[in-house]
């Protein structure tokens, strides 16, 4: 195999995305999150798929829910999924599949060697679906976030499987699970293409000391470690492979730069206009120029009334990053549509479109609106007229983006 050249040719159909949180993760009181089920995009997909494409976002992040689809080994009922692969088809809209969002099945232990087995499986199953069903080609996230789920679900046991002073086994599983699928989905179609989303960030000491700033930079290094050990990089026992870093996907909130307490833990957030706070485009700049890839910012968005001036900052750094040499390819709204806290289902303010009515029907948040029409001209994504004709969202309040 061979890895694909970086090439600046668009590699999405509008440069800007929407990303569906799908999150399935079992939270500490035992119940299963669902979060497709709980914005209805389960039910109003195609009314969702169209709502985006209307507003000249063509791409979109969406996810598989591997507890509904494999409900026994082996046994794969894509039911939950086909709809919105058939909608997306039917409309021209394009899907980066997460195969793997937070969540699996109840009886198996991520831990174990048959969790790389059965996600391989999966992917190898989904793969074949999606070349059945439509010619496009598929662009596929195995698995969403390995270095956030391993330190949520491995290191602080915040979610399943809830372990603590396991990020590093974890992180290394997830990253042989993904190796695995990999090989699975290209042996369906090497047409496919992989893309790794996993959070940027960075760590500053918060004194001026050696100690805390050697300390520091050791945690802003965490950062890499899945894609390097995916290429080959780090721990060369799991097989990794240049080649299977194929598409870089960064995530970046405003809450991405914090001062170091130690690596379990955040510290306290650097804000911009804080001299140590870092441009954006640096760190871009600073992922591309490790890997060589082609990239594209995976989720990003904030709260309430922050959100339009929060996209405009990051366009401004992205735009700064493409002048720079940087191989942008889009920018994704995550989430595109608001949804209920992971931990308490409050209703959080952080997408371009509130909740679903019973007929399917979504109310805009206009100042997000009005921001993405003015940035989607500088990027090449055509202003749609319909996009200037929704109504205004009354509501503003504050929610943490993870919930």
């Amino acid at each position: 195999m061979e890895t694909r050249d970086v090439t600046d040719a668009p590699l999405f159909r509008s440069f800007f995305s929407g990303g569906f949180e799908c999150s399935t993760h079992t939270r500490g009181d035992g119940v299963r999150l669902d979060m497709v089920a709980k914005t209805k995009h389960d039910v109003h997909g195609a009314s969702d798929y169209r709502l985006l494409r209307d507003a000249g976002i063509l791409t979109v992040r969406d996810g598989l829910r591997w507890h509904l689809i494999e409900r026994a080994p082996g046994e794969y009922d894509f039911s939950s999924v086909l709809p919105l692969l058939r909608a997306a088809r039917d409309l021209g809209v394009q899907v980066i599949w997460d195969i793997c969002h937070y969540g699996w099945p109840d009886d198996l232990d991520v831990f174990a060697p048959e969790f790389v087995r059965r996600f391989a499986a999966l992917a190898r199953a989904f793969t074949r679906l999606h070349v059945e069903e439509t010619d496009a080609v598929p662009f596929l996230t195995p698995i969403n976030e390995i270095s956030f789920l391993a330190w949520a679900a491995g290191t602080m046991g915040f979610i399943h499987p809830f372990g603590v002073n396991r990020g590093d086994e974890l992180k290394a599983q997830l990253a042989r699970a993904t190796i695995a699928g990999i090989e699975a989905i290209w042996d369906v179609t090497r047409a496919a293409r992989i893309c790794h989303v996993d959070p940027v960030y960075n760590v500053v000491p918060q004194v001026d000391w050696p100690g805390d700033a050697s300390a520091a930079e050791a945690t802003r290094q965490l950062q890499y470690q899945t894609w390097d050990m995916v290429s080959g990089r780090m721990h060369p026992h799991l097989s990794g492979r240049p080649e299977y870093l194929d598409i870089i996907g960064v995530n970046y909130y405003a809450y991405n730069q914090w001062l170091y307490v130690d690596e379990r833990d955040v510290g306290a957030p650097i804000v911009r206009g804080d001299p140590r706070y870092r441009p954006f485009r640096d760190i871009l700049r600073e992922v591309f120029e490790r890997y060589g890839r082609p990239m594209f910012l995976a989720e990003t968005g904030t709260e309430g009334e922050g959100r339009p001036e929060w996209f405009k900052y990051v366009c401004d750094e992205t735009h700064a990053a493409i002048d720079a040499g940087v191989p942008m390819h889009g920018i994704c709204l995550y989430p595109v549509v608001n949804f209920p806290g992971w931990d308490d289902d409050r209703h959080c303010y952080n997408g371009l479109w509130d909740y679903a009515d019973e007929r399917g029907t979504r109310e805009i948040y206009r100042p997000l609106a009005d921001e993405l029409a003015r940035q989607q001209p500088r990027f090449g994504d055509r202003t749609p007229p319909a996009l200037g004709a929704n109504p205004v969202s009354r509501n503003s309040r504050l929610c943490h983006r993870r919930g």
